[in-house]
């Protein structure tokens, strides 16, 4: 399917329908900056407000991916029970 085509949208075999990429992009894209940005403070800035800088940017990529993993083990399966 085109992003830009005016047809309707095909479902797919779970009942959801499927995303456009300019729709699944950009966090990934926005978690890697910030994974960058927090080893390259980690890296130049050795002390002060850059510690807690690269702390905080590398942390947050973390999170976000554990939250997600619990999310994905206590969802349903498409095959029956938990994942």
């Amino acid at each position: 399917m085109n992003v830009f085509s005016h047809q309707a949208p095909i479902i797919s075999s779970h009942g959801i329908a499927p995303r456009p990429p300019v729709f699944v992009w950009p966090w990934p894209i926005a978690l890697g900056l910030l994974t960058t940005f927090g080893l390259l403070s980690a890296l130049l800035g050795q002390h002060g407000i850059w510690l807690g800088l690269s702390w905080a940017a590398l942390s947050i990529p973390l999170i976000v991916t554990v939250v997600c993993l619990i999310r994905a083990w206590n969802r349903p399966s498409s095959k029956g029970g938990l994942s």
